[in-house]
C-alpha cells in the first residue's frame, strides 16, 4: 500500500464517521422526542438538539459538522461538497430537487411541530397520571392479610 494512501485513509474514515454522526444527530433532533416518551432523562439532551437543529435551519447557516466533513474529505484527497449536510445527503434521498430557503424553513417548522406534539403528549400523560389518586398495590400477600383480618373480626 502506498505511504500516501496510508496517510489519507484515516481522514476518509473520519469523514465517514462524521457523516454518520451528523445523520444520527439529525435523526435524534427530529425523532428523539419518541425516545423521551420512554426515557424521560433524554429530554435534557433532546431539547438542545432540537433548538440547535431548528436554529441552524432558520438562520440559513451551515452546521459546523459540515465544515469538519469537508475539511476531512479534502485532507483525504477527496473533494468536499458545497452547501450543507441536509442539501447533500438528506435532500437527494427525500426530494430530487435541491434545498431551497423556503424548504429549509419548512423543515425547521416541521421539526418544531413534531416535537411540540410529542412533548404535548408527554405533558398531557404526566398531568393525567399526577391527577389520579394514589393506588395501592394489591398483591397476593396483601389480599391474604385482608382475608385474615376479615376472619378474625
Amino acid at each position: 500500500m502506498p505511504e500516501s494512501l496510508i496517510f489519507v485513509m484515516p481522514f476518509r474514515l473520519l469523514a465517514d464517521l462524521v457523516v454518520l454522526l451528523h445523520l444520527t444527530f439529525i435523526l435524534f433532533a427530529v425523532l428523539g422526542g419518541f425516545f423521551v416518551i420512554r426515557w424521560r432523562k433524554i429530554f435534557w439532551f433532546h431539547l438542545p438538539a432540537v433548538i440547535w437543529a431548528a436554529g441552524i435551519e432558520f438562520s440559513g447557516r451551515i452546521c459546523p459538522l459540515t465544515y469538519l466533513e469537508n475539511w476531512l474529505l479534502l485532507k483525504s484527497g477527496s473533494e468536499g461538497y458545497h452547501g450543507d449536510f441536509v442539501a447533500n445527503y438528506i435532500m437527494p434521498i427525500v426530494y430530487p430537487a435541491g434545498l431551497t430557503r423556503k424548504l429549509q424553513i419548512a423543515l425547521a417548522i416541521g421539526v418544531l411541530i413534531l416535537n411540540l406534539l410529542i412533548y404535548g403528549f408527554i405533558l398531557a400523560k404526566k398531568l393525567k397520571v399526577d391527577s389520579k389518586p394514589a393506588q395501592t398495590f394489591d398483591s397476593k400477600a396483601s389480599r391474604k392479610l385482608k382475608a385474615e383480618r376479615t376472619r378474625s373480626t
